[in-house]
């Protein structure tokens, strides 16, 4: 398997509020890169059991099943994932340190097929552009954050 990863980390918020925005499917599309609409959702999230289908904007992914197989409040989530391209588990985890909270995001995937050049196009272009998105989903999440709480301190 390869592993893709990126990590933020966010001054001056809560963990209960960083776990509230990640976990809330409807803001999504605030962060979430190449995140378009839910298409169904079963479950309690984050609870294990939960899983969603949902479809990416038109340059992305297309479907993507996500499953929730763990859950510990206060410390993270783990998923299986399934898209056209990729069968994994993605990771998310939170750690309050000194007034802020840093989130790592880890996709540990599996390319689907059986192309002999696999293995080279995933080391050279997919596990970087893997990364790159886990990064802008971590940032926009960093971003929303931020301008939550300066709204919070503005009301």
């Amino acid at each position: 398997m390869s592993v893709a990863s990126a990590k933020t980390t966010i001054a001056d918020v809560s963990l209960s509020a960083a776990e509230a925005l990640w976990y809330d499917r409807e803001r999504w599309p605030l962060f979430i890169d190449g995140f378009g609409s839910i298409i169904s959702a079963a479950g309690e999230p984050p609870l294990a059991g939960s899983s969603v289908l949902w479809h990416s904007t038109p340059a992305g992914r297309g479907e993507v099943r996500e499953t929730v197989i763990d859950y510990r409040p206060g410390v993270g989530q783990e998923l299986e994932v399934e898209d056209r391209a990729i069968n994994g588990r993605q990771r998310v985890g939170f750690a309050a340190e000194a007034g802020q909270v840093s989130v790592q995001l880890e996709l540990d995937y599996r390319l689907k097929g059986s192309s002999p050049l696999r293995a080279i196009t995933d080391w050279l272009f997919i596990r970087r552009a893997q990364s790159e998105s886990l990064q802008r989903t971590l940032t926009a999440f960093r971003l929303e954050l931020e301008a939550q709480r300066e709204d919070a301190a503005a009301g």
